[in-house]
């Protein structure tokens, strides 16, 4: 009980701390924002966003394309928010096979299955305190998205092989590039998990649409990498700069910051 009040006292000043910055700070237009780079009308609004959203430790959907910085917004929300100082565990559901995903998620009791030879605690017990972001949301097969549903009702889990419940305090951000509205009407994920995890949707939208970006984000990469491969002193000449801003960036903020890393080794 002590450790729990320690908690909520904690959060209560970081609540304080953060609502005396928003009534004091001015919108300056800065470009850097928590591992975020941009101008851009969109991207100022985002950060406004992320300031008001991390107070509260509702769910939050994070929506755009590939390659467009949900984990950095996700990231950018978790250190904004009371939880700073806890964990921030990252899950990409689409890169663990489904036969193992619900061990990394859930945990196991030692015996539970062939090879489990040792009790495991999994990503939602990691994160306790903290916060779980989960990365593409919508590829999680539908037994998980059952198991990820009863968590955000009662806030509890239990391991497979285990038939106790684990109460755990953990926020859960989660992200996607599908069309979980167009998947929810094919039956290919639940609506009411689907309006669990909207409660606060934002989306971040693709690098052609906020071009004003695109020379802030080659120069912080420019920097970045330059820093990283010893060749500090590059600069993007006037005649770069027009093909940067006329390329349509299918792969978004990824493919960019690839381009820029490649250019300076090469």
């Amino acid at each position: 009980v002590l450790e729990e009040f320690k908690v909520m006292v904690k959060r209560a000043l970081h609540i304080h701390a953060i609502h005396q910055r928003l009534q004091t700070s001015q919108q300056t237009g800065g470009q850097d924002f928590h591992g975020l780079t941009g101008i851009s009308k969109s991207m100022q609004e985002i950060y406004r966003f992320i300031e008001r959203v991390a107070l509260s430790d509702i769910s939050v959907l994070i929506c755009g394309e590939s390659g467009t910085g949900k984990e950095l917004v996700a990231h950018a929300i978790h250190q904004n928010s009371p939880r700073k100082e806890d964990p921030f565990i990252v899950v990409n559901c689409a890169a663990i096979p489904d036969t193992l995903l619900e061990s990394e998620l859930f945990g196991h009791e030692k015996g539970a299955f062939t090879g489990a030879h040792a009790q495991k605690k999994g990503k939602f017990e990691l994160a306790h305190t903290g916060t779980l972001f989960l990365d593409e949301i919508g590829e999680l097969a539908p037994p998980l998205q059952v198991k990820l549903l009863r968590f955000l009702q009662d806030r509890s889990i239990e391991r497979i092989g285990g038939n106790q419940k684990i109460h755990l305090d953990v926020r859960i951000i989660a992200a996607t590039n599908r069309d979980l509205k167009k998947e929810m009407d094919n039956n290919l994920f639940r609506e009411d998990l689907y309006y669990r995890l909207k409660v606060v949707p934002i989306t971040i939208p693709p690098l052609c649409e906020r071009r004003e970006d695109i020379l802030p984000l080659a120069r912080h990469f420019l920097q970045k990498y330059g820093r990283e491969h010893r060749k500090p002193q590059l600069r993007i000449s006037p005649e770069a700069e027009q093909p940067l801003l006329s390329y349509s960036w299918p792969g978004n903020v990824r493919e960019l910051e690839n381009l820029i890393n490649r250019a300076i080794v090469l």
